[in-house]
């Protein structure tokens, strides 16, 4: 595989080994906290360690910078591989200087609302490093499936990063406000990035199949070419192809 196939490949890597670890480690912390906070209202006591509510933080704080990072990993991918097959720097140097900046951004903006404890300054780093994300999406080279948002792993992945974004954003103000409203936010906000991640499983195994490693790369392209994701049709293996052994 040449170096353009292993960073393909470090996306899902990624997401096999750290991601979904995490998501399966934080749900199940989450629902302890919540067993843990009902026990205790009824019985005065619960089994359950009290331990568990900053287990949950910590994790759920590792979880948003493990999502937002293989958020940016598979959007750097398509971006600058755009950049170097089309010599978009050669072209146009200041869209390109102008592209990484935002990606300097977008880490920057994150790395300071963990830092933030001013709930101005918590939304502000929010909001930065989420229209940092939207931007750097929009850019060519990104395969979003628009025409098929509905199974894009694009469109589910960046929402899901906007809400763990948010969800870091309103953790402090969880355990503030005495009404549980921010709680109640909390909750629906990840119950719904909960089923995201369970899209993001399905059309992320979709999207390894349809983006293609650089020695398939000629021979999808054909099949795009003819609809044959529509339609049946016989594509003549092309020269450069290595024969099946």
């Amino acid at each position: 595989m040449e170096l353009r196939d292993v960073i393909l490949l470090l996306h899902p890597a990624i997401a096999v080994i750290i991601v979904f670890p995490l998501i399966g480690i934080v749900i199940n912390r989450a629902f302890q906290v919540r067993q843990r906070r009902l026990e205790t209202a009824t019985e005065g006591k619960s089994k359950i360690p009290p331990v568990v509510g900053q287990e949950h933080v910590k994790l759920g704080r590792a979880l948003t910078a493990a999502v937002v990072g293989i958020v940016l990993i598979g959007l750097a991918f398509g971006i600058y591989g755009n950049i170097l097959e089309k010599q978009v720097w050669t072209k146009t140097p200041v869209k390109v200087i102008l592209i990484t900046l935002f990606f300097v951004a977008a880490i920057a903006s994150l790395a300071l609302l963990y830092k933030a404890s001013d709930k101005m300054w918590r939304g502000i780093f929010a909001t930065l490093s989420g229209i940092a994300i939207v931007v750097l999406g929009c850019q060519d080279g990104v395969y979003r499936q628009t025409n098929q948002w509905y199974i894009s792993h694009y469109y589910y992945g960046v929402t899901v990063a906007l809400l763990m974004i948010f969800s870091l954003a309103i953790l402090p103000d969880i355990y503030k406000d005495k009404t549980n409203r921010w709680r109640t936010v909390h909750i629906t906000l990840n119950s719904i990035a909960a089923l995201m991640f369970i899209a993001q499983g399905i059309t992320g195994s979709l999207a390894l199949l349809e983006v293609p490693l650089s020695w398939q790369e000629s021979y999808v392209n054909k099949l795009y070419e003819q609809q044959c994701q529509i339609k049946p049709c016989t594509i003549i293996q092309a020269p450069n192809m290595p024969k099946k052994p």
